[in-house]
């Protein structure tokens, strides 16, 4: 026979043993309640004695309950933290790359914005230039000074025309090419510049050491006025060069002369102008369209 699926207490033995079980601690409880309450008020010493005693007994219990809680709440703590970490390294390695984009194209934009600045410092200085462009490469541990023009027969270009920088003299165009030229460096031993001092006029002529420097030598070999500091500039004299270039500046004097520095570093230089060679046929080509000019605008 099948038993029912709920019985009374009164049917099951073990059920009444809990029953009664919870009725004995409810009652056991309540008049623990009421003595402690009755001894609180009776005796406050011995009721405060009684607290503390209890307090000793669970404190056991307190200490290793605020333990583990203290360790979840760490443990909670540190996986935040190292959640956040990797969150904020994201981020940061996110920056940090965008900044590096910005700083290329910030680079960039200053290189396009000196060259242009120098391109166009060099086309006021030289407005009757022939042609503008670029020095692609040049030689700097080579005997021979040569430089790479971006320039060539298609723009006019050809041999035997001086080249400049926005710092001064660079040198002079050596073969021409249909679209570039090779350029012949001031430093270069084959290339000799007649320059006079800029603050007198003292005439010299300035020639290419082949290791990027210049012997200056005076047309009186018995003096010897250079000092250090002394700039000197194209002279005119013999042709091809037009004066008032900048060319060098001395930087020690020698027994026959001085040592000088090139004032236009081709390895630094980008923008470059092409001259038309220095002749008296230029000087009068250029002066005649002045005087033209003049005489239109008078009345």
């Amino acid at each position: 026979m099948v038993r029912p699926a709920h019985r009374r207490p009164g049917q099951s033995r073990k059920a009444q043993y809990s029953l009664f079980a919870a009725y004995v601690i409810a009652i056991t409880g309540a008049l623990a309640g009421l003595l402690l309450a009755i001894l609180s008020v009776a005796d406050p010493v011995g009721f405060a004695a009684l607290r503390v005693a209890s307090q000793e007994i669970t404190a056991p219990v307190a200490r290793g309950t605020r333990s583990v809680i203290g360790s979840i709440s760490g443990v909670d703590d540190t996986v935040s933290a190292y959640v956040g970490a990797g969150s904020q390294n994201r981020r940061l390695r996110k920056e940090l790359a965008e900044a590096r984009r910005r700083l290329v194209a910030t680079s960039a934009l200053e290189e396009e914005n000196r060259q242009l600045k120098s391109l166009l410092g060099l086309q006021q200085t030289d407005r009757s230039a022939l042609a503008h462009g670029y020095l692609l490469t040049s030689t700097s541990t080579s005997s021979r000074r040569i430089a790479l023009l971006s320039l060539g027969r298609n723009r006019g270009v050809s041999a035997g025309q001086p080249v400049r920088g926005a710092d001064g003299l660079i040198g002079r165009v050596l073969t021409a090419g249909p679209s570039v030229s090779q350029v012949l460096l001031l430093t270069d031993v084959e290339n000799v510049v007649p320059v006079r001092r800029a603050r007198d006029g003292l005439p010299a002529l300035a020639t290419g050491r082949g290791n990027g420097d210049l012997d200056v030598r005076t047309l009186n070999i018995a003096n010897n006025p250079f000092k250090p500091g002394d700039i000197l500039v194209t002279s005119g004299t013999g042709g091809l060069y037009p004066p008032n270039i900048p060319v060098a500046i001395v930087v020690r004097r020698q027994d026959d002369g001085a040592l000088a520095r090139p004032l236009a570093d081709p390895a630094k230089v980008d923008a470059v102008a092409v001259l038309r060679p220095y002749t008296p046929d230029n000087i009068e080509a250029q002066a005649v369209p002045a005087q033209s000019s003049t005489a239109a605008g008078a009345p």
